[in-house]
């Protein structure tokens, strides 16, 4: 009963915080810290709907100065309100064209700068990331991407796409690893406390003075200290859960 009415009030949610999100870009078309504004507001009272309670670290995503590549792992689409929070200012993100079909979302998504890449189209994917990276040298404008190009669904990192990093190494901008606990395959969502989250953010890797060349060996880099920090997380939360479970 709890998980039907907590997905009536999530949809309902859904619609009105579209419905907001789209007069907030009809009224300032394309800015870039659109995307923040319209994180916030659909993160904000979906965490209250769903009971999670999110713990970040995320000083090296806020407090560093500059424009960035922004790397995180991709579970599910809870992820739009789990991440919600943590969207730095002025950082767009990159997704799949398809997502312009989406009622509300995508218009909303498209109205705050967002870019949608046709991933069937080679070329018009190119053109896409040569704009990218023109919008991280000279708009000040960070770019968030999910690598993975999918969901996990909560068994583990797949393996990365070289996008983010061909963007990252051709504006000379750093990389900032965002690393959130599997939450999708633990969350109960049909219990009051569905259950824990936690986002931290790795120091930023710089890109200056790498090449193409480097590629490889930087996704290799990030996947594996992403990893390992996903998987300290993952064990943080089942110690605390284990004490709560013995002194309960």
């Amino acid at each position: 009963m709890l998980f039907l009415l907590r997905m009536l009030l999530m949809g309902l949610h859904f619609m009105v915080a579209g419905v907001l999100g789209v007069l907030l870009g009809a009224c300032r078309p394309f800015n870039p810290d659109n995307s923040r504004l319209c994180a916030r507001l659909y993160a904000l009272p979906a965490m209250w709907i769903l009971r999670l309670k999110v713990k970040t670290d995320v000083d090296s995503l806020r407090n560093k100065p500059g424009t960035r590549v922004i790397i995180a792992n991709h579970q599910s689409n809870y992820d739009l309100f789990v991440l919600g929070t943590v969207v730095p200012h002025r950082t767009v993100c990159i997704a799949k064209k398809s997502l312009k079909w989406v009622p509300l979302f995508g218009q909303l998504f498209w109205l705050a700068g967002n870019v949608l890449i046709d991933r069937g189209n080679a070329h018009k994917a190119r053109r896409a990331m040569l704009t990218t990276t023109h919008t991280l040298q000279h708009q000040d404008t960070s770019i968030w991407v999910f690598p993975e190009g999918t969901r996990n669904l909560g068994k583990g990192l797949l393996p990365f796409k070289k996008g983010a990093f061909h963007m990252a190494i051709a504006a000379g901008v750093p990389i900032v690893q965002v690393c959130v606990s599997n939450y999708v395959t633990h969350m109960r969502l049909n219990r009051w406390n569905s259950g824990d989250v936690l986002i931290r953010s790795l120091p930023p890797i710089p890109t200056v003075g790498l090449t193409s060349d480097d590629i490889p060996q930087l996704m290799q880099t990030c996947q594996a200290q992403m990893d390992e920090c996903i998987t300290a997380m993952d064990r943080a939360l089942q110690s605390s859960a284990t004490i709560e479970l013995a002194s309960s």
